[in-house]
């Protein structure tokens, strides 16, 4: 197995690598502050600028542009919000409805703004086999889950069950008993989405500033070792790389995601796994393997996210060989055809998870603070969301993104965006749902009864699950 743990893929794809920015070594105003160059802080960007171009907005990053889970992560573009239930489980059918609607609008939507702006980023909108069942006792729990999905308010076209023959049709698993399909997803190459945005947000007038860390971030003012920028609006658009910043971290805490990239397959091996139209996909298990098809024919393929104790973020790129070892296997074992593959590329980055499992966008006009991020891996489309929906509040603009049940403004978000327990209570809990998921796969794969172990799972989840999901 040739690898290379250092590199991420999605980089070298990049015909050259952008020239570095300069530094932030002044003191200057703006109208709006942002830090963080990733995909919350451009798409935010973005949209305040096509909305209101005469606003001077200030972008600060403390690496390089997408240094972080925008240039590290699996490349899907998911018509949904994980946690969703959480924001809107309470509200009439109609109105979530009208929610889910717009959720899978917004997969559309970043193929419009891409194509409108002339940005290659490998956009396909191929929806997503979202949990193929490869056991027995999974195809109970996916079809309540399917149901529970039309229950929240997803239409039953975007999401609809493939029995044995219509999943083989789209992909070959070992063991494929059926599984859920996802018509509202698409995949893209991040790192070609987040470098492009930057070149167009520049040249709508935005000014980004790299390797410019903010060490302070206070009420109209954000610091870094060689200038601030003072401002009445700052946005923290750090998402699981908010170290430096306590109120924030408190909130949001990093959980790495790990992924690895093939060699590219030949025609006769896509032949034997299809794949035609290039769907994501993901088995149903609750540990949680993902991937998909890229445009020059590899497998993007990740597994298995890691919290480590006291929520540190993944500063470096580079994962081990056996993490890499680990993941190859599992892609292996769901995909039989891949035996012998190798493994060209492994790297990791860190995902937000907010303590009650809902992403949010977070407006305190009284304090000129805003922020959103708590996606729990789902950001490549929730990033753009969120972002108009914070231009639109930013702006004052009463808008329907405004007013969706996760934006929040002033002092609205305080009881239902929760702080985190101090460690290692969160560790523990997430080592114990870890070994429970495991232990319930285990018995799956032997064709065991899992019912005293699925009650037992339950009880810690219901407080703890938003670690490992």
């Amino acid at each position: 197995m040739h690898t290379d743990a250092h590199s991420n893929f999605w980089s070298t794809t990049l015909d050259e690598r952008p020239a570095s920015r300069p530094r932030l070594t002044a003191d200057v105003q703006a109208d709006v502050v942002i830090v963080g160059a990733g995909f919350t802080g451009l798409w935010t960007a973005y949209y305040l600028k096509r909305l209101a171009p005469e606003r001077e907005v200030v972008v600060l990053e403390a690496e390089r542009v997408g240094h972080g889970a925008s240039g590290r992560n699996g490349g899907w573009v998911v018509g949904n919000l994980a946690g969703l239930e959480r924001h809107i489980g309470d509200l009439p059918l109609a109105e979530r409805q009208t929610c889910c609607g717009v959720v899978a609008d917004n997969v559309d939507e970043v193929g419009r703004v891409l194509a409108r702006e002339g940005i290659e980023a490998d956009f396909n909108k191929g929806g997503a086999i979202y949990a193929a069942a490869r056991y027995r006792d999974q195809i109970a729990i996916q079809r309540d889950y399917l149901q529970h999905l039309h229950e929240l308010g997803h239409s039953e076209a975007n999401c609809y069950w493939l029995d044995a023959e219509q999943l083989s049709e789209k992909a070959r698993f070992r063991n494929g008993y059926g599984g859920i399909y996802h018509r509202q997803v698409a995949t893209l190459n991040p790192v070609k989405l987040v470098t492009g945005l930057a070149e167009r947000v520049e040249r709508l007038g935005v000014t980004i500033y790299e390797q410019s860390r903010a060490e302070t971030l206070s009420h109209h003012k954000v610091s870094t070792r060689e200038g601030s920028v003072e401002s009445p609006m700052v946005v923290c658009a750090t998402e699981g790389y908010a170290d430096r910043f306590l109120d924030f971290k408190r909130h949001v805490i990093p959980v790495q995601s790990l992924v690895i990239a093939t060699e590219p397959l030949s025609e006769a091996c896509w032949q034997e796994i299809g794949m035609a139209e290039r769907p994501a996909f993901a088995d149903a298990s609750r540990l949680i393997n993902y991937g998909h098809r890229t445009a020059d024919g590899r497998i993007v393929f990740g597994a298995r996210g890691n919290y480590y104790l006291g929520a540190r973020s993944k500063a470096d790129q580079a994962i081990d060989e056996a993490a890499i070892r680990l993941r190859r296997d599992l892609l292996v074992d769901l995909l039989p055809a891949l035996e012998g593959v190798r493994v060209e590329y492994g790297w990791g980055g860190s995902l937000g998870l907010s303590r009650n499992f809902r992403p949010h966008a977070i407006l305190d006009r009284a304090s000129g603070l805003a922020t959103a991020g708590g996606y729990a891996g789902e950001g490549v489309a929730a990033s753009h969301l969120f972002g108009r929906t914070l231009a639109d509040m930013i702006l004052g603009r009463d808008t329907h993104l405004a007013r969706m049940p996760w934006a929040f403004t002033n002092a609205s978000h305080r009881q239902l965006i929760k702080r985190w327990e101090a460690e290692p209570l969160r560790w523990l809990a997430a080592q114990a749902i870890t070994y429970s998921y495991a232990g319930e796969e285990s018995l799956m794969r032997r064709g065991k009864s899992v019912p005293l172990l699925k009650r037992s799972l339950k009880r810690v989840n219901d407080y703890f699950a938003s670690i490992i999901e």
